[in-house]
């Protein structure tokens, strides 16, 4: 069977596609006619080449009314840190953070308010059933997340209840759920900005500003587009007031090392410690 590592590579050896990349990086969620602007390649010529990124998992292509919007997925990167680095040196996985973190930025923002902020895609090798029981069970949860995650009977309009860390207990936040579809989708709102941030501040006046800010959170769970690629999981996370947000920074390098753990764990492995 042909390594998934093997995509990552051919795609990565093109210098058009690198420079595609480098256009998401600078400014993300870009539509085809956006990343053909200032390009001396042909629409069709581009299209080619974010099929083959999207291919390799490095480009992933989100629905947004008529348009189809793109965004650079840090996941290969990941796995490919956690398979061939991590293993051998965990000691220097935040080194590691600090590189898939400068691929995303904050440039997971997309370019107008109505585009969802954060977009991340990963494909897990499971079930749509098991995946989404991961993302709804307690226990389960604490597992991927480290100690913290999230708690609800899982019904539209119930609160989603959050544990702060393995000594903590469960609190209310209020978060709700908004839409729960077992095997498809789940979404909830998010927590606003905690007191434990305050030191992210320049200024109470900004800190209690921050504070108004809620944010929602979707899980989309489909097939894969190919035969043996596993369950393809999609998380938007929008609703933030501004591409400056605190929240929104902590979330995107967040969401990818909590995800990373939970495929690890459902494909029958450890969460690198």
């Amino acid at each position: 069977m042909e390594d998934p590592l093997d995509d990552i590579f051919r795609a990565l050896a093109d210098a058009s596609r690198r420079s595609l990349l480098d256009r998401l990086h600078a400014r993300n969620g870009q539509s085809l006619h956006e990343l053909c602007e200032g390009l001396d390649m042909t629409r069709q010529a581009v299209s080619k080449h974010l099929a083959v990124l999207e291919a390799a998992a490095l480009v992933t292509g989100v629905r947004h009314g008529r348009q189809k919007l793109h965004y650079l997925n840090p996941v290969p990167i990941q796995e490919f840190t956690d398979r061939w680095i991590g293993r051998y040196e965990r000691g220097r996985l935040s080194a590691l953070t600090d590189l898939k973190q400068s691929l995303e930025g904050d440039k997971t923002v997309s370019n107008t308010n109505t585009k969802p902020e954060f977009v991340y895609v990963i494909y897990i090798q499971t079930t749509p059933e098991k995946l989404y029981e991961a993302l709804t069970d307690a226990e389960f949860a604490l597992r991927y997340f480290g100690g913290w995650g999230p708690k609800s009977d899982w019904r539209t309009g119930s609160p989603v209840l959050w544990k702060m860390g393995p000594d903590g207990d469960y609190e209310d936040l209020d978060q709700e759920v908004l839409e729960a579809t077992p095997g498809k989708r789940l979404a909830y709102t998010w927590h606003r900005i905690m007191p434990m941030m305050r030191e992210l501040f320049a200024s109470d006046e900004e800190y209690e500003q921050a504070r108004k800010e809620k944010s929602k959170v979707a899980f989309d769970i489909e097939p894969g587009e190919v035969p043996g690629a596993g369950v393809k999981l999609t998380i938007t996370h929008d609703g933030f007031d501004s591409p400056d947000s605190k929240m929104l920074e902590g979330v995107s390098g967040g969401w990818v090392m909590i995800l990373s753990g939970l495929k690890t764990m459902l494909e029958g492995g450890k969460p690198v410690a």
